[in-house]
C-alpha cells in the first residue's frame, strides 16, 4: 500500500490546489492513509486480505489518472471529473463527491473481483473487509461535507448545491458496489456478459458523476470566501 500512497502524495504535490482531481486526490489520500493505519493497528482480522483489496481499489483510480495524463480516455465514470476539473462554476465539494461516486460506484466492485482473483477466494470471504473499508469511507464523507460545504453566510447561494449533493448517498453507492461485485463474480465464466455488465455499470456511474458536477455558479463561493 506504500506504493499507491506515494503516488497519491506525488499527485498532491504536483496538482494545483483548486484542480478538481487534486480535490478528490486529497480526500482519497486521507482515506487510503487511514485504511493503511487501521490495517497496521490490527483492525482487520486478516491484514493481507484488507491490504490487497485496498491496493486493487487504489490502482483503478491511479489507472484513470494515468490514462488522462497520457491523452487516453479514462473509464466513463471518471471522464466527468477530468472534463470539469477546472470549471469555475463547480464547487470543490462536487469534485470530491463525483470522484467518490466514480470510485465506489464503479471501481470498488471491480476491485473486489480483482482481489478475489488474487487471493483465490469468493467475495463472501471479503465481506467483512468490504464493510470495514466502507465504514472508513462513511466517516470521512461526513468530514468532507463539513469541510467543503459553504458556510451559513452563503446559504442562499448554496441552495442549489445543497440540493444537488444531498441527492447522492454513499451508503447506496456502497450497497450497489457490493451487489455489482457479486454479479461480476457470478458472471466470471461468461466474459461477454461480464463485459456488457461492466460497461453498463461504468456508463451509469458516469452519468451520476456528470449530474453531481452540474455547474451551480460556485465561482461566487470562491470570491466570497
Amino acid at each position: 500500500m506504500e506504493a499507491v500512497l506515494a503516488r497519491m502524495r506525488a499527485l498532491d504535490e504536483r496538482l494545483p490546489a483548486h484542480d478538481g482531481v487534486a480535490v478528490f486526490n486529497r480526500v482519497y489520500l486521507t482515506v487510503t492513509q487511514t485504511l493503511h493505519d487501521r490495517i497496521g493497528r490490527g483492525d482487520f482480522p486478516v491484514p493481507r486480505r484488507a491490504a490487497v483489496l485496498g491496493v486493487r481499489f487504489a490502482e483503478r483510480y491511479l489507472a484513470a489518472v494515468d490514462a488522462a495524463a497520457e491523452g487516453r480516455r479514462p473509464p466513463a465514470c471518471w471522464r466527468p471529473l477530468f472534463q470539469y476539473r477546472r470549471h469555475p462554476g463547480v464547487h470543490p465539494l462536487q469534485h470530491a463527491l463525483a470522484g467518490i461516486n466514480a470510485h465506489i460506484g464503479h471501481d470498488l466492485a471491480l476491485a473486489v473481483v480483482a482481489a478475489c482473483r488474487s487471493l483465490e477466494c469468493a467475495p463472501g470471504a471479503l465481506e467483512g473487509d468490504f464493510d470495514r473499508v466502507g465504514d472508513t469511507l462513511v466517516a470521512l464523507e461526513e468530514h468532507i461535507r463539513e469541510d467543503l460545504m459553504p458556510g451559513p453566510d452563503l446559504l442562499q447561494i448554496a441552495d442549489p448545491l445543497t440540493h444537488l449533493v444531498g441527492s447522492w448517498s454513499l451508503e447506496r453507492a456502497r450497497a450497489g458496489a457490493w451487489a455489482g461485485a457479486r454479479m461480476l463474480w457470478t458472471l466470471r465464466e461468461l466474459p461477454d456478459l461480464a463485459e456488457e455488465f461492466t460497461d453498463s455499470l461504468d456508463a451509469g456511474v458516469g452519468l451520476i458523476s456528470r449530474c453531481l458536477l452540474t455547474p451551480t455558479g460556485c465561482a461566487a463561493y470562491r470570491t466570497a470566501s
